[in-house]
């Protein structure tokens, strides 16, 4: 077995767990870390498809997507956090289940 099919197996992996996360929790602070499982999984599976040249240089776009990505993910976080922070100040929650089983919830 080859280090890219390792790689990519251990990409689908981790992203298959953060997507059972994103699907089973309901607090929002999981569903942000789910995620960004899920974003690891798939920077390790582009990784993984990096074609090498004949001379064994891989090739530079996925490592570029990926680093573009690990940014964007970044900066996506950042503001994610915040909202939940601005949610929780409203709404004094920070889950699905108790915002929808409360009736302040209405008042978004």
């Amino acid at each position: 077995m080859s280090t890219a099919i390792l790689y990519s197996i251990t990409g689908i992996i981790i992203f298959t767990v953060g997507l059972r996360g994103l699907v089973i929790y309901t607090h929002f602070l999981r569903k942000v870390l789910a995620i960004n499982v899920m974003g690891t999984g798939i920077f390790m599976f582009l990784i993984a498809l990096a074609n090498r040249n004949s001379n064994g240089m891989p090739d530079p776009i996925p490592h570029a997507m990926v680093l573009t990505g690990i940014v964007v993910a970044v900066s996506a976080t950042a503001f994610i956090l915040a909202l939940v922070v601005r949610l929780h100040a409203a709404t004094g929650h920070t889950s699905f289940e108790a915002i929808h089983n409360d009736d302040r919830g209405a008042k978004l």
